[in-house]
């Protein structure tokens, strides 16, 4: 069976995207575990609306400037480009998420889409089980290839020695934060901003995943493959535009997710500032680039926002 192969991964004469288990992943999952107690622990031992106001202006931080812009529409997908410095800074906030390092993170990324590309797609990255089976595989799991394919990270990203650094000490990047908010408040701030966030963010981020690859709004759909995104609608404003995963689907490479009338895309917004204050440019929309083989219209009637009228993303 002929393998598709995407900007990053590249199929061996031997590779097969099927062959493979799933195997218990010990360092990430006490990782979340020892998190999740944390979490517990700021609930019921340390409740304040400091913890609160920590938890919420952090998370907002690391989860839309660090995850979804500077993560994954900047670093994996190159949707827009910044100063190599702003770049680095928002990768670092997206390392302070709790998932992986910039390598890792791309690494599970690519991965997941690869798989997802191929005709036959393992339960494990289409996210094919159910929610409880999902959520251990996901957050506790990881699906090792018997045959894997080659997976090469451009050498401008590979070579950076700042994300070589994020790379090898990605958990230990939480003690800064950390001694910031002990300074502040004391253990029980660093509960609620380190413990509770992190637990909330990988929690939060595989419920979308999973939803997102089950059922909901739909656009368009890629012919031929039997992994298909949707649309959550109404999470648009609390997953900073990741809930759109069917329009990410049909125009990966697009800075904007929310690209149809009314969806509400904070991470865009983000970038629109950065653009109106020169630290992005080259911001790409959903025809910036040539359609994905296969990709078909569901809803005929559909309209996608006009980019110009934003002043951004040009056609």
């Amino acid at each position: 069976m002929r393998l598709i192969n995407t900007d990053r991964v590249f199929a061996r004469p031997d590779t097969s995207a099927t062959a493979g288990h799933i195997v218990w992943a010990r360092a990430k999952s006490l990782w979340l575990f020892a998190h999740m107690a944390g979490g517990i622990a700021a609930l019921a031992f340390f409740p304040s609306w400091g913890g609160v106001a920590a938890f919420l202006i952090l998370s907002a931080m690391t989860l839309c400037a660090g995850h979804s812009v500077g993560m994954h529409r900047l670093l994996i997908h190159r949707s827009f480009t910044a100063p190599k410095g702003l770049e680095r800074l928002l990768v670092w906030l997206g390392t302070l998420v709790g998932m992986a390092g910039p390598f890792g993170m791309i690494r599970a990324h690519d991965m997941r889409d690869w798989h997802q590309r191929q005709v036959i797609c393992p339960p494990h990255p289409s996210h094919g089980a159910g929610w409880l089976r999902d959520a251990w595989w996901q957050m506790h799991c990881e699906f090792r290839l018997t045959y894997p394919p080659r997976f090469e990270i451009e050498p401008e990203i590979a070579e950076d020695p700042v994300y070589q650094w994020m790379e090898r000490h990605w958990m230990a990047q939480q003690l800064i934060p950390a001694a910031i908010l002990f300074a502040i408040g004391g253990v029980g701030l660093v509960l609620w901003g380190v413990s509770l966030r992190i637990t909330v963010s990988l929690i939060g981020h595989w419920a979308v995943g999973h939803a997102a690859h089950k059922s909901g709004h739909q656009g368009w759909e890629i012919r031929g493959l039997p992994v298909q995104g949707y649309n959550l609608r109404g999470l648009g404003f609390v997953t900073f535009g990741e809930s759109f995963h069917g329009n990410h689907h049909a125009f990966p490479h697009s800075a904007r997710l929310g690209v149809e009338r009314g969806q509400v895309d904070p991470g865009f917004w983000f970038i629109y500032v950065l653009q109106a204050l020169g630290l992005a440019w080259d911001v790409k929309g959903p025809h910036s680039e040539p359609a994905r083989e296969g990709l078909a219209q569901v809803a005929p009637s559909l309209e996608l926002s006009n980019d110009r009228s934003h002043a951004i993303a040009a056609e």
